[in-house]
């Protein structure tokens, strides 16, 4: 994959030392055509919040309040349907190669190192970037192969656009592939929320460790 430059829309609430966050992290991270694994990660100073692989944001998002429909075919409002204090939000598509499933492959390994206590509060959700190959069977059916508490949400493509830029997720036009198929360019961060709002990013490539470190320290944040 060879990262794109431009950055995403960052929301007209956000202040500028947020934008500069985001901007460090799309520079480095790039979007995820989904044809290789980004290499770079976020290994500045340490973030002041102390997540080991995380950034903080200074200037958290909200949860969208919008409603998209899960592998059941229900309506799943992001800021309300939630039963847990931490919620982890990425997008992705189930026919990408490689950085879905590495992030969602370290998401899951991370998960099983967290505390048992910790674990039960955390939600793992992810919203297809490629609705109209993925379809409700097709999401579930793929999630399962990481875990199958995963909630997978689809949606009109301009749902799921306007809800990404809302947290600082960019998604991109189809690049044609010689096969005849396509990529879907898309930010690959992962977003965690608490009860209050998101309040820290996770780039590809940060490890198993750091993520399991940080999913519980949101945790007991979050209390």
């Amino acid at each position: 994959m060879t990262p794109t430059a431009p950055a995403p829309t960052v929301p007209a609430r956000g202040t500028a030392l947020r934008t500069l966050v985001l901007l460090v992290v799309v520079t480095l991270v790039g979007l995820s055509g989904c044809t290789a694994r980004p290499d770079a990660t976020v290994s500045a100073a340490a973030d002041p919040a102390g997540y080991l692989g995380g950034t903080s944001l200074p200037d958290p998002y909200e949860m969208p309040d919008r409603a998209l429909t899960d592998t059941s075919g229900r309506a799943y409002n992001l800021a309300t349907s939630p039963s847990k204090p931490v919620t982890l939000l990425f997008f992705g598509y189930t026919h990408c190669p490689d950085v879905c499933i590495t992030v969602l492959s370290d998401v899951a390994l991370a998960l099983k190192r967290v505390d048992p206590a910790a674990r039960d509060q955390i939600q793992m959700i992810f919203v297809t970037t490629d609705p109209a190959r993925d379809d409700e069977k097709q999401i579930k059916a793929y999630l399962g192969r990481f875990n199958p508490d995963f909630i997978g949400l689809t949606g009109s493509l301009t749902s799921i656009k306007s809800v990404a830029g809302r947290v600082g997720v960019d998604i991109e036009g189809m690049t044609k592939l010689p096969s005849g198929g396509y990529d879907v360019g898309h930010s690959a961060q992962v977003i965690g929320f608490d009860r209050r709002a998101g309040e820290v990013i996770w780039t590809p490539g940060t490890s198993v460790g750091d993520l399991a470190h940080d999913f519980g320290l949101l945790v007991e944040r979050s209390r």
